[in-house]
């Protein structure tokens, strides 16, 4: 899936320059779309009293971006086998340079913070993502 953001003057350091720790944020942001895309978004999965919290997060900035920027970033499963996510994100700019690749790992927990087996609990949203790792 592709998502799109604009590079926001807020986000820029005194230099001009894109802070990066926006980049993590903007991994959020594509990841949220993604997972409302193919059905399961976080509404739902805290309605069901699932919470996803991150437990790694890698990245590797390539290039700069600066304010009004058009970041394009491909957001995928990387890995799933069961228990751990993990999602992939390549970011590009307009001119089609990758800008930053980065990958992110989550878990599934219940609301007492308990692993949740998806594959048992909701299986639906468990092949989903077996599905997605498959074809990424």
């Amino acid at each position: 899936m592709i998502y799109t953001h604009k590079v926001q003057y807020y986000e820029t350091d005194k230099m001009g320059i894109t802070h990066h720790s926006n980049y993590v944020r903007w991994m959020e942001e594509a990841r949220v779309a993604y997972l409302a895309e193919v059905g399961w978004d976080y509404a739902r999965l805290e309605s069901l009293g699932v919470i996803s919290p991150v437990v790694a997060v890698n990245v590797s900035y390539k290039k700069t971006t600066t304010f009004s920027d058009v970041v394009t970033i491909d957001v995928g499963v990387d890995e799933f086998k069961g228990v751990k996510l993990k999602m992939k994100y390549s970011m590009k700019n307009e001119q089609g340079e990758i800008v930053c690749e980065a990958g992110s790992e989550h878990c599934f927990l219940d609301g007492e913070g308990r692993p949740i087996r998806l594959q048992k609990t909701y299986p639906e949203f468990y092949e989903i993502l077996k599905t997605a790792a498959e074809k990424d």
